[in-house]
């Protein structure tokens, strides 16, 4: 099966592209950023992975 996405690069990238509400920081580390923020990526990740748009190892891997 062919994803859309194939690394967490692109993950990262998608998820601040279709979540402008989120302010992106260069060069925060996953935990410091608000809760709703890492909250929207966890549901982001879940729903890429469940539409068949990124692999199982993929989600399981990737972080803000």
């Amino acid at each position: 099966m062919a994803y859309q996405y194939t690394n967490r690069t692109q993950v990262r990238e998608a998820f601040w592209s279709d979540n402008p509400q989120c302010k992106r920081h260069k060069n925060w580390t996953q935990n410091q950023y608000p809760c709703d923020t890492r909250v929207a990526f966890v549901e982001y990740v879940d729903h890429l992975e469940r539409s068949g748009h990124i692999s199982e190892r993929l989600a399981s891997r990737v972080t803000l």
